[in-house]
C-alpha cells in the first residue's frame, strides 16, 4: 500500500474514550496516513457501509441494543465489501469464531491492542480488501460470460448429472435451468449408439471434444449440437465435469440447402448434356420413321414404325420433364395468406385421406402471409402431403400439418406415421428419378424443393424407420 494513500476509517463506538483510544493508536502506528470519523449509532453505521462510504471499519461489539455482531451481519446481507474488525473489551473465542464465520476481516481484544499491531492489522485488511475484491470482480466477470454465453455452459458429476447450467439451456433445448437440475445430459441424448459412445468416453476417462451428437429438445425437436466435456477436481479433490454445449443445426440446415443446391445444379448441367445429345440423334430418328412411314404400305412394318414414334414421344416427353424440373421454376410472386394455401392443399388431398381412412390434425398459425406462386406452392406441398398418405398403412394413420412461427420465418411441418425412410435415402430423397414407389417416376420430389428454394425457402426432412417422417418447409414471412 503506498504511503501517499490516505485510508478513510469510521470508528463504530458507543464509548468516547474508547474512540479515542483506538484513533490515536491508528494515528501513531507508522506508514499510515487515514481520515478518522466517529459514529456511535448502529443505524447510522450500516449506511454508511451501505454507501461504501469508508474504506475501513473497526465496530465495537457492544453498541447499545445491537451487538457489532449484528451489524457485521447486516453489513453482510447489504453485500459490504470493505474490511469490517470487530473489537471487544474480552476475549471471546465463540465471539471470535463467529465473526470470522459471519465476514469480519479480523477480531481484536482493545486491552491487548499496540500501535504495531494496530498498524500490522490495518494493512493487512486493506490489502486482504484489495485481493478480495479484484476475485469478485473477476468471478463477476466470469459469471456474467457464463450465464450470457449462447452456448450451453454446464457443471454435472461424473455421471453427468446435472449440478449447474447457464440461461443458454432454455433457448437451446426449451428446459429451464431448474429442470435440468434433475436430469442428466444422457437424458438428451437421442441414439443410443451415441449414449453407449459417451459412457464408453467416461470409464476410459478420456475428454469428449467436439463431438457433434443429437439432442432431443423439450419439445421432442432433434437439434445438431457439438459437445465438449472434460474432467476437473474441486478444492477438496473431488472430480466433475464441466463442458459446453453448442447448437450447429441452423450451420447444417445451410450446409444441406447449400448441398441440395448443388447437387441440383450438377443435375441440371448433366440433364442439358444429356437432352441436347439424346434430342440430336432422336430427332433423326423421328424424322426418318415419318418420311419412311409415308413410303411403306406394309401394315406390320407401320406397325413397328408405330411403336418406335410413340417412344420416341415418350422419350422426348422425359427429357422435357427432367428438364423442367432442373431449370429454376418461373414464378411470379404475391402477398398471399399461408393458411388458404393449405385450405387449398387439403382440399386437393382431401379424397385420399378418406379413401385411405387417414386420421387429420391441422394446426394453423392466423394472419402469416407469405410471398408466394400460389399455383406453384400448393403443387409442390401437396407432393408432400400426397406422400405422406401412401407411405401410411390404411385405417392405421395419422397425417399431422402445422405451422409455428421462428423469428421472421413460418414453418409448415408435415408428419405422417407411416413406413419411415432410411438414413442414406434421405440424403438422395430430391434427386431427380431417385424414387421408392414401385411405379414412380422420381420428379416429384425433385420438383417441390425446386419451387421451395424458388420461394426462397428450404426442406428439411427427419424420418425414423417403422415410425414416421416429418417434412418441415421453412419459408420467409412477409413482413411488408
Amino acid at each position: 500500500m503506498p504511503s501517499t494513500d490516505v485510508i478513510k476509517i469510521l470508528i463504530v463506538d458507543d464509548d468516547d474514550d474508547d474512540f479515542l483510544i483506538t484513533s490515536d493508536l491508528i494515528k501513531r502506528a507508522p506508514g499510515i496516513k487515514a481520515q478518522i470519523d466517529w459514529c456511535n449509532k448502529h443505524g447510522e453505521a450500516l449506511q454508511h457501509m451501505a454507501d461504501k462510504n469508508y474504506d475501513l471499519y473497526f465496530v465495537d461489539y457492544r453498541l447499545g441494543a445491537k451487538s457489532g455482531l449484528d451489524l457485521l451481519k447486516a453489513a453482510m446481507a447489504r453485500h459490504c465489501e470493505e474490511p469490517i474488525i470487530l473489537l471487544t473489551g474480552k476475549g471471546s473465542y465463540n465471539i471470535d469464531k463467529e465473526a470470522t464465520e459471519t465476514g469480519a476481516t479480523d477480531y481484536l481484544v482493545k486491552s491487548e491492542l499496540t500501535v504495531e499491531k494496530m498498524e500490522r492489522c490495518i494493512r493487512y485488511a486493506i490489502g486482504r480488501a484489495t485481493m478480495l475484491k479484484a476475485l469478485k470482480a473477476n468471478e463477476r466477470k466470469y459469471r456474467n460470460v457464463f450465464e450470457k454465453s449462447k452456448d450451453i455452459v454446464f457443471i454435472t458429476d461424473t455421471d453427468l448429472n446435472f449440478r449447474s447450467v447457464n440461461e443458454a439451456v432454455v433457448d437451446v433445448l426449451g428446459y429451464s435451468k431448474e429442470e435440468c437440475l434433475s436430469k442428466s445430459l444422457f437424458d438428451f441424448i437421442d441414439q443410443a449408439q451415441h449414449k453407449k459412445y459417451l459412457q464408453q468416453v467416461l470409464k476410459t476417462g478420456s475428454e469428449l471434444k467436439d463431438w457433434e451428437v443429437l439432442l432431443l429438445t423439450n419439445s421432442g425437436e432433434r437439434k445438431s449440437c457439438v459437445v465438449t466435456i472434460s474432467k476437473e477436481l474441486d478444492e477438496q479433490n473431488n472430480a466433475y465435469m464441466q463442458g459446453i454445449i453448442h447448437d450447429i443445426t441452423t450451420l447444417k440446415k445451410i450446409e444441406k440447402a447449400h448441398l441440395q443446391t448443388e447437387k441440383l445444379g450438377l443435375t441440371a448441367r448433366l440433364v442439358h448434356t444429356l437432352a441436347h445429345e439424346v434430342r440430336n440423334p432422336l430427332n433423326n430418328i423421328t424424322l426418318s420413321v415419318e418420311q419412311m412411314s409415308e413410303d411403306i404400305k406394309d401394315e406390320n412394318l407401320l406397325s413397328y414404325l408405330n411403336i418406335i414414334t410413340r417412344n420416341s414421344k415418350r422419350i422426348n416427353s422425359l427429357i422435357s420433364e427432367l428438364l423442367n424440373t432442373s431449370r429454376p421454376a418461373e414464378i411470379s410472386l404475391q402477398k398471399q395468406p399461408l393458411q388458404a394455401i393449405l385450405d387449398e392443399v387439403m382440399s386437393a388431398a382431401k379424397d385420399r385421406i378418406t379413401l385411405k381412412r387417414i386420421e387429420l390434425e391441422s394446426e394453423y398459425i392466423r394472419d402469416a402471409f407469405i410471398n408466394a406462386d400460389k399455383d406453384k406452392l400448393v403443387i409442390a406441398l401437396l407432393n408432400i402431403v400426397i406422400n405422406a398418405v401412401e407411405a401410411m398403412q390404411e385405417g392405421s394413420g395419422t397425417l399431422s400439418v402445422k405451422t409455428e412461427l421462428h423469428g421472421k420465418e413460418v414453418v409448415v411441418k408435415i408428419k405422417d406415421t407411416g413406413c419411415g425412410i432410411s438414413e442414406e435415402n434421405i440424403s438422395r430423397l430430391f434427386e431427380p428419378y431417385f424414387t421408392q414407389k414401385r411405379n414412380g417416376v422420381g420428379l416429384g420430389l425433385a420438383f417441390t424443393l425446386n419451387i421451395i428454394q424458388s420461394h426462397a425457402g428450404n426442406i428439411d426432412v427427419s424420418s425414423e424407420p417403422g415410425k414416421g417422417t416429418l417434412f418441415a418447409v421453412t419459408l420467409p414471412l412477409c413482413m411488408a
